[in-house]
């Protein structure tokens, strides 16, 4: 991650005159305030200064001009304070010629402002001045949760659905995109596995300041796994010359607990931050407990006051039962999930010129994993090894465990249908049983923007990565070196008609060269005098091409290498029109209307997307191998079926967002999405067909992935959020709110005791709504005490976000925060 120059003063203006003695009447300084581009700055505050006291405050008007009146000829500073860039100063003297002294300033973006994004333009940029859809979260939002998927429910057009309880499989779906076609980074560090997939039950919150979301695709810039969206995590710094060491303790319900100690400063040119993080719960079901630890590192170096050195570490350790769908199968699994992940990089930034930047960094990921179902579980059902028939083992030599079935259960879905019975819940095999996955990536990245013109700016980046790594075992290990580079253009018209042109070229050793172009503006509208309302008006508009590649499990499990090996391979792929596994592809068309209100203490936004989602992979079961023709010993040998790319779905919707400030105790925002994502093409459906239950004869059922015509499995098409902070004295809280309609869905039990689908439930409307309520209290019992209280889903409403997958009810810790050291305390 960038991050804010360690200097104040960030460009000077040319002042005429000199110090001279004291004029006839008032003197008076004026001049213009513009942002890097020439842009003028509205709005802004002009503070002049004298033997480092204020003397007198000014406002930058519609043309961005201030004027101060001087109480008498000298020498003064001036200082520029607006939202979004550092704090500006020029020295000020006064001419004898004229009573007046001109002072212009040119101000630099605030690299953490929460007007600032760098995911969109890989530049600080203003959003104001951006066309594509960003979302920034502060750290008052981040810090009050325990995982980045908490404080990401908080955003339009994102849905994040969690498979159970803390721990579970958690995916991010960004306007209805895949849930591992979205780029994930740490300080500008990629965290995504091979193929994109982000597991963000093993991200906690702990050291995360801020958290910038782009949702569209951003290819051009970070290459594959940008298909959908670009997620930007920032760890903390030191700032405080005195070390500042806090601890933060606290217990509840469902033997829960979380300890976190961070220790951070600023030594003359050095700051320095290391977090250690660990929350442990039992999650209330049994063989479901979970624990995650982390260790995070932000270290600094000022090398000049031009250029800088930044270095991040980060380790996740984490263990969790995996009990599967206990509501499906009514007996939980022996199973267990460890994973080990480790995130590392550095960055060399220099402003070589005052019009030319560059950046060179370093980073690497390594990502370990082993699921172990230790036994089998379940009702073992008996089968003559001969006849097939059911048996009896004391009386049959031949009686072997053909598999086992979940307990006697009745499912209801949202729909309204409903089934009993009991599933298949394992098969017989080799126990215990593994599947270790591991990923290493090395990436090195160098970057060079160059002011052209004062409303012009070019961009040039080049990023090489090496990958390995293997799903399920060494034996199915793939190394792949990839390449992207990156053209971009970035300017403005009379600073009101903003642009930003890219396109990168990817390079993939799997799939060759592809490129990835990028458009996006902003228009700015004029704005009616300060006596009229409303504000500022912002038009914008985007248009993006993403691509992603293939994971290891998607590209050794490829349908055409299983059809090709086989006698009559090349027949079935001609019927079929197979392919070799290749990219995804996505294409994405969005335009809103942003409105300031109030002098920006309110905020609207609307926004319409489209997106065309192509190429994307499908699995297709053992059984449905079977279906095509392959012979039963080759699909048994897939024993996780095949993959083939052959999926199409169209995502269109509208986001809708507010924000206001009420009073200074109280802060309220909110948002709606409306998503409407129907599959256009499926392998599926159009090879393999739907299936059919005997009890719902009628009804085509997606055993494993939606049918065409249908919707994507879980994602809603209304969704919603609100967020209530309130501060006033040594009480702050934070109230929050996620709104989620019902999802299409598989309970996947396409087989019962008999082998038949009678399980299985229509996949429309499967999942049922939810609303989840979480409340965040803090209490400064002195500067360096507070007490803490944390509360999620305060109405104890029963739910699953996906499936057969219940969540945590009512659940509660409360605890402590006690901070040493730094130069004052404030609350957090």
């Amino acid at each position: 991650m960038l991050r804010v120059r360690n200097f104040l003063c960030l460009t000077f203006a040319l002042c005429l005159g000199g110090k001279l003695p004291a004029l006839d009447g008032g003197a008076s300084i004026s001049g213009t305030v513009v942002d890097p581009t020439g842009a003028v700055v509205r709005g802004a505050t002009v503070e002049v200064m004298s033997h480092n006291s204020k003397v007198l405050t000014a406002t930058t008007d519609e043309n961005g001009r201030y004027t101060a009146a001087v109480p008498s000829t000298g020498t003064y500073a001036i200082r520029v304070l607006a939202p979004g860039f550092d704090a500006g100063a020029s020295e000020a003297v006064l001419s004898a010629s004229s009573k007046t002294a001109v002072c212009d300033v040119t101000l630099r973006l605030n690299r953490l402002s929460q007007d600032v994004t760098v995911t969109a333009t890989a530049t600080p940029t203003l959003q104001s001045h951006l066309g594509a859809a960003v979302t920034v979260l502060g750290s008052n939002q981040v810090s009050r949760t325990d995982e980045v998927q908490d404080a990401l429910r908080w955003i339009p057009g994102v849905q994040v659905t969690q498979t159970g309880r803390p721990g579970g499989t958690t995916a991010l779906y960004i306007r209805g995109g895949n849930s591992d076609a979205n780029k994930v980074l740490v300080d500008g560090i990629p965290m995504n596995d091979i193929g994109g997939a982000v597991e963000f039950a093993d991200i906690a919150s702990s050291a995360v300041s801020r958290i910038e979301v782009l949702r569209g695709p951003n290819s051009s810039v970070y290459g594959a796994d940008a298909m959908a969206g670009v997620v930007s995590l920032t760890t903390r710094s030191g700032s405080t010359p005195l070390p500042e060491i806090t601890y933060v303790g606290d217990g509840g319900n469902f033997a829960s607990f979380r300890d976190e100690v961070n220790l951070g400063g600023k030594w003359k040119s050095a700051d320095y931050f290391t977090d250690f993080a660990r929350l442990d719960a039992s999650n209330g079901i049994p063989g479901d407990r979970f624990h995650i630890a982390t260790a995070s590192g932000n270290y600094g170096w000022s090398l000049s006051p031009t250029s800088s050195l930044r270095a991040t570490v980060r380790h996740d350790q984490l263990m969790s039962g995996e009990p599967n769908a206990i509501l499906l199968y009514g007996i939980p699994d022996d199973a267990k999930q460890a994973n080990e992940d480790s995130y590392f990089g550095a960055t060399f930034e220099s402003q070589t010129t005052p019009i030319w930047s560059n950046l060179v960094r370093y980073g690497g990921l390594r990502l370990r994993s082993n699921y172990t179902d230790f036994a089998a579980t379940g009702i073992p059902q008996y089968q003559d090894s001969v006849t097939y028939a059911s048996c009896a083992p004391q009386s049959d030599p031949n009686c072997v465990v053909a598999d086992y079935l979940g307990a006697p259960v009745t499912i209801t879905g949202a729909n309204g249908y409903t089934v009993a019975g009991q599933a298949i819940f394992q098969y017989p095999m080799q126990y215990p049983y593994s599947y270790p996955t591991s990923t290493d990536r090395d990436f090195g990245e160098a970057q060079s923007d160059y002011r052209i013109l004062p409303h012009l700016m070019a961009l040039v980046g080049f990023e090489y990565e090496d990958e390995r790594g293997y799903s399920g075992g060494p034996t199915n290990a793939i190394t792949r070196r990839n390449s992207n580079s990156t053209l971009l253009f970035q300017g403005d018209f009379g600073g009101k008609l903003f642009y930003t042109a890219a396109t990168g070229v990817e390079d993939n050793q799997l799939f060759g060269v592809v490129p990835t172009p990028r458009l996006s503006l902003a228009y700015v509208l004029p704005q009616p005098g300060r006596s009229r309302m409303p504000g500022e008006t912002r038009i914008r508009a985007s248009f993006g091409k993403g691509v992603n590649e293939p994971s290891i499990f998607e590209q050794t499990d490829s349908l055409y290498d299983q059809l090709a090996a086989l006698p009559n391979g090349s027949r079935l792929i001609a019927k079929y029109h197979v392919g070799q596994i290749g990219p995804e592809w996505s294409r994405t068309y969005d335009g809103g209307v942003d409105q300031e209100f109030a002098r920006e203490k309110a905020k609207v936004g609307i926004t319409y997307f489209h997106n065309e989602f192509t190429n994307g992979i499908e699995y297709i079961p053992s059984q449905g191998l079977i279906d095509l023709g392959v012979p039963a010993s080759v699909a048994a040998a897939a024993a996780y079926g095949a993959t083939v790319n052959s999926q199409a779905f169209r995502a269109q919707g509208i986001e809708a967002e507010a924000q206001v400030q009420l009073s200074r105790a109280l802060f309220v925002r909110g948002g709606y999405t409306y998503l409407n994502a129907v599959v256009q093409r499926s392998f599926t459906s159009d090879a393999i067909g739907p299936t059919y239950n005997p009890l719902f004869p009628t009804v085509p059922i997606g055993a494993y992935s939606p049918l065409i015509g249908a919707r994507p499995f879980r994602r809603a098409p209304h969704s919603g959020y609100f967020g209530v902070i309130f501060t006033r004295g040594r009480f702050a809280s934070l109230l929050t709110g996620t709104l989620v309609g019902r999802r299409d869905d598989s309970d996947f039990l396409a087989f019962d005791a008999n082998d038949m689908p009678t399980m299985l439930l229509p996949n429309r409307n499967l999942d049922p709504a939810y609303q989840r309520i979480d409340l965040n209290a803090s209490y400064a019992v002195r500067s360096h005490l507070q007490l803490t209280s944390q509360v999620q889903n305060l109405l104890s409403e029963h739910y699953s976000e996906a499936f057969g997958y219940p969540a945590l009810p009512f659940t509660y810790r409360s605890g402590v925060q006690v901070t040493l050291g730094g130069e004052s305390w404030k609350l957090k």
